[in-house]
């Protein structure tokens, strides 16, 4: 019989190692975000844009977030149109 103290012990048993991986994954993470936060912030990328309203700061996030609803609202009302009654396949 094996005795359990004789078992092979794997490296990602060790919590150390564990700890490795997370903190690995942390970093890089931050790395791959960290230029989308300077271009977000203007700082990595100036945008001009070609009009007024465009140069203000979070325009694009208004932008995206107003077609965003637009398109909910939108998905709504389609519902209605396209929509079967309870039956329809009995």
């Amino acid at each position: 019989m094996s005795n359990p103290d004789d078992e092979k012990k794997y490296w990602l048993e060790e919590p150390a190692n564990i700890n490795k991986i997370f903190y690995a994954v942390i970093g890089l993470c931050v790395l791959v975000a960290l230029p989308k936060v300077l271009t977000l912030l203007d700082i990595l990328l100036f945008k001009q844009g070609r009009f007024e309203l465009a140069d203000f700061f979070v325009f694009y996030t208004f932008f995206g977030v107003i077609g965003y609803v637009m398109m909910i609202l939108l998905a709504k009302k389609l519902r209605g149109f396209l929509m079967r009654d309870e039956d329809y396949y009995d």
